[in-house]
């Protein structure tokens, strides 16, 4: 039955919310042969139409016929849009290096699309400012400009951008901006105190 193949390709991925499954390159193909198929049907009657004398029922039949493509045509825009929103979102999360039970589940042209977003993002990054800002760091805006963080090591002299310098020894806990110490934070010197 036409129309069928578009839900169930909207189905799977609805199922699959947290991750995104397969890419099911049959099925888009079917449903793509399925559109030309009804728009060359179409075609035929509406010439026959045109030709002879118009019969309602014809015309009622290019009328569903034209709304079940229409259908389809939703099904893979939803289909496709869906998955790079997911991909999009994967970027942010992830890098620009997706792990490999997600790249395998990817077509080719979201392979070159994931890459090719990933290269306009980061020459974006880097054109801000002097020397780029890395804008995948924080996700959601932070709540204070300062934090209040724990130093695990003995990691000695710490130079902050207004010159002050800290003597950064274990377990001494100091108030920073947090820009200057999200480094630390991630390479193990500081711990987040909340």
């Amino acid at each position: 039955m036409y129309g069928e193949n578009g839900y169930t390709l909207i189905k799977e991925l609805a199922r699959s919310e947290d991750n995104l499954p397969p890419y099911n390159a049959e099925l888009v193909t079917h449903i793509s042969r399925e559109i030309k198929k009804i728009y060359d049907e179409n075609q035929i009657d509406a010439q026959q139409s045109i030709n002879e004398n118009i019969e309602a029922s014809i015309l009622n039949t290019i009328r569903v016929r034209n709304a079940v493509t229409k259908r389809n045509v939703r099904c893979l825009m939803a289909y496709h849009f869906n998955r790079l929103k997911c991909l999009r979102t994967m970027r942010w999360e992830f890098g620009s290096i997706l792990p490999a039970d997600i790249k395998s589940n990817l077509s080719t042209a979201e392979i070159e699309w994931f890459s090719k977003y990933s290269r306009l993002l980061a020459n974006y990054m880097r054109s801000i400012g002097e020397d780029g800002v890395n804008l995948s760091i924080d996700l959601k805006p932070p709540k204070a400009l300062y934090i209040e963080v724990q130093c695990l090591v003995d990691y000695g002299k710490f130079d902050l951008n207004d010159g002050t310098t800290l003597l950064l020894k274990k377990d001494s806990r100091h108030y920073l901006p947090r820009n200057e110490c999200e480094e630390l934070i991630r390479q193990g010197v500081f711990k987040h105190i909340i």
